[in-house]
């Protein structure tokens, strides 16, 4: 597989914020996702399935609907990636 299994923060925090289609500098750790960035389902289910194709992993849609902030997308991922 070429996804690494390592974690980097920086290239984590420019792809979600690629994704959502957000500022880097919008997405910083305290944001809610939801009530401040205005991730909808749709952008949400994008935003697993980029994840899920970057680090070659499965994210169940009942753990991405625990997320609210970037390092819950952190925290997820690297119990996920074994980190």
């Amino acid at each position: 597989m070429s996804a690494e299994t390592t974690l980097d923060v920086s290239e984590l925090r420019e792809l979600v914020a690629d994704t959502l289609d957000v500022e880097l500098s919008a997405l910083t750790d305290d944001v809610l996702l939801i009530e401040e960035l205005g991730v909808d389902s749709v952008v949400a289910l994008e935003l697993m399935v980029t994840l899920e194709q970057r680090y070659g992993i499965r994210i169940p849609e009942e753990e991405l609907g625990t997320v609210r902030t970037f390092p819950d997308i952190h925290v997820l991922l690297n119990g996920k990636l074994g980190g």
